[in-house]
């Protein structure tokens, strides 16, 4: 399968602002350079980094992730750049750290937003030199990898500060990807639902239909602070309570629910509103239309001022 067909397979939707992620990730993929991969809480830079990985030059190699924020300065060194046998007390084997592990393939920075500066100081010079510093070795360790980092902070804001290394940054972003908010692109939130009510009819060995209009316009007045995280989970807390056919509004959680009718009375954003008439009419046009109380002609325009597409 060609590298944009796995592309599509994988990233789901067709809202403008999905498709050029989509023509992005296939260009970048080719290439061997760093990328930093930006975008909120849920948006799915994981997703992009493996894609990143599986459809490019070093795909046969090695993919290993790293949560930043999860290893401490004390344990940097050990786990990410390994250790010789007798560094330290316990020290009984020789340890590669997970860096070397990765050579030739891909490694994943994880909230690189979150790594501290004597942290990003030893990535600095690990980019630079190439190599790796084990401990209780005398000289580097040559490594080879391609760096995908992903960060949901404001990395350009942080080097004006002085909270993030400038030389690192730019080493860093080589090449950028930036990862829409799922309230940015509601376009693609009903083949969203339907792909997760595939994916856990599966897992769950269940019979779920779809959502009801109700429940799905319900989803669309929602401002999905998690993304699209937070989609999958709410689709699979509905699977907990319906083993089989259509949802009603009422297995929409009630946290949800409550936010919708409130977002919905007062809503006053133009785009959101034509997105949920829409949406609430599969896409037909006169009913959306009708919905709105405007003509098709306004209802034409107005798609083309927002850039909304349906394929």
């Amino acid at each position: 399968m060609a590298a944009e067909e796995k592309i599509q397979e994988k990233i789901i939707g067709e809202s403008a602002l999905i498709r050029e992620v989509k023509d992005r990730l296939a260009k970048v993929a080719s290439s061997n350079s760093n990328v930093l991969v930006t975008g909120e809480t849920g948006t799915g830079k994981e997703l992009v980094a493996e894609l990143l990985h599986e459809n490019g030059p070093r795909h046969t190699k090695p993919f290993v992730a790293i949560n930043c924020a999860a290893i401490p300065d004390s344990l940097l060194e050990s786990e990410l750049f390994g250790y010789e046998k007798g560094a330290f007390t316990g020290a009984q084997h020789n340890k590669p750290g997970r860096l070397k592990a990765a050579d030739g393939g891909t490694v994943f920075l994880d909230e690189i937003g979150e790594m501290s500066s004597y942290a990003q100081a030893k990535i600095l010079r690990m980019i630079e030199g190439k190599e790796v510093q084990r401990l209780g070795r005398d000289g580097g360790v040559g490594v080879d990898i391609r760096i995908v980092a992903a960060t949901n902070m404001d990395l350009e804001s942080m080097v004006k500060e002085d909270k993030f290394r400038k030389d690192l940054f730019y080493r860093l972003n080589v090449a950028r990807v930036h990862l829409p908010p799922l309230r940015e692109r509601k376009e693609d939130l009903q083949l969203l639902v339907q792909h997760y009510i595939r994916y856990f009819n599966q897992r769950f060995g269940r019979a779920v239909l779809g959502l009801c209009d109700e429940a799905m316009d319900c989803l669309l007045a929602y401002d999905w602070p998690g993304n699209v995280r937070e989609l999958k989970n709410l689709i699979e807390a509905i699977f907990v309570e319906l083993p089989v056919g259509e949802t009603s509004v009422s297995h929409v959680p009630i946290q949800v629910r409550e936010r919708c009718a409130a977002v919905r009375s007062a809503v006053s954003d133009e785009r959101s509103r034509l997105l949920w008439a829409l949406s609430s009419t599969n896409w037909n046009k006169s009913k959306a239309a009708g919905k709105l109380n405007w003509s098709r002609m306004t209802l034409y325009r107005k798609m083309a001022r927002y850039n909304i597409v349906h394929l």
